[in-house]
């Protein structure tokens, strides 16, 4: 579904401090509108950057849709909620900017796989959260963190029920990884996007959500995407769930095989039908 050039450059969109926060901004040549979306990597909270995810970002860009790929807060220079707010601020700065990549704001959607889709979704359904909407923008103080539309890979949409089986398996990687971004159950618990839902917490007019599931993940519970999706629903949402049979987590990724073409597929075809009820 290549149909665009594409030119990468890396901006800088936030700084704490001395630590400066980059992305690496996927451009399609043309004059637009496109459709935008912030990429949110994976990693379970602790590791991944930028370049995580090239081979979705590349592709979403050749088919005509400006992708910034985010680098965030993990530990130690950040744990929850402050990855949230990095994600949140990403979000609206996108949505401010949007003309200047020939985007709009109204077009503004998000992408994100594993741990960052549990980031991600924490933004979407509690856009207005104090907490993740703590940094302010300057230029646009007025401009909201909500998108028309998000697409998820293997999302880590219960990390309690994550945590829970990662110590029933004995996965010493992603228990530290847990215990290192979160404080315990409890911060969990309130973090929890499923759990979020289920407490009837989330936003009122959710976006239209995809989700890119294996089945063959061990890094998810068997049914955390059937729940997520399920409960998304029963929230009001319109989503969309796509299983993948035999692939593990994080199954799109260079060199993409013919699952992970599929999948591309899938989202491609997702961002540019939501662009297109939105109106380009």
């Amino acid at each position: 579904m290549a149909t665009h050039s594409v030119q990468q450059r890396d901006v800088e969109y936030l700084q704490h401090g001395d630590l400066r926060l980059a992305a690496r901004l996927y451009q399609p040549e043309g004059p637009g509108p496109f459709p935008a979306v912030v990429e949110v990597h994976g990693g379970a909270w602790t590791s991944g950057d930028r370049y995580s995810n090239v081979a979705i970002d590349a592709a979403l860009c050749a088919a005509g849709v400006v992708v910034l790929a985010l680098e965030f807060r993990m530990p130690p220079d950040g744990v929850y909620p402050a990855p949230v707010a990095d994600v949140n601020y990403a979000i609206r700065w996108l949505k401010a900017h949007a003309s200047e990549f020939h985007s709009r704001a109204d077009l503004v959607g998000g992408i994100a796989t594993s741990s960052g889709a549990q980031t991600l979704l924490l933004d979407v359904l509690r856009p207005d959260d104090r907490r993740y909407a703590a940094i302010p923008l300057a230029e646009s103080p007025a401009t909201d963190a909500r998108i028309s539309f998000v697409a998820l890979g293997w999302p880590i949409a219960d990390p309690l029920a994550r945590y829970r089986m990662a110590k029933a398996k004995g996965n010493e990687r992603l228990v530290a990884s847990h215990e290192q971004y979160w404080r315990d159950e409890d911060a969990m618990a309130e973090g929890s996007p499923q759990l979020v839902l289920e407490r009837g917490e989330a936003a009122k007019d959710l976006p239209p959500l995809l989700i890119l599931q294996g089945t063959n993940d061990d890094n998810v519970t068997p049914e955390m995407a059937d729940n997520f999706a399920a409960a998304y629903g029963d929230a009001g949402g319109s989503v969309e769930l796509h299983k993948f049979a035999g692939q593990p987590h994080s199954f799109i990724k260079e060199p993409v095989g013919t699952a992970g073409l599929e999948a591309l597929g899938f989202m491609t075809r997702f961002v540019l039908k939501q662009a297109s009820r939105i109106g380009v």
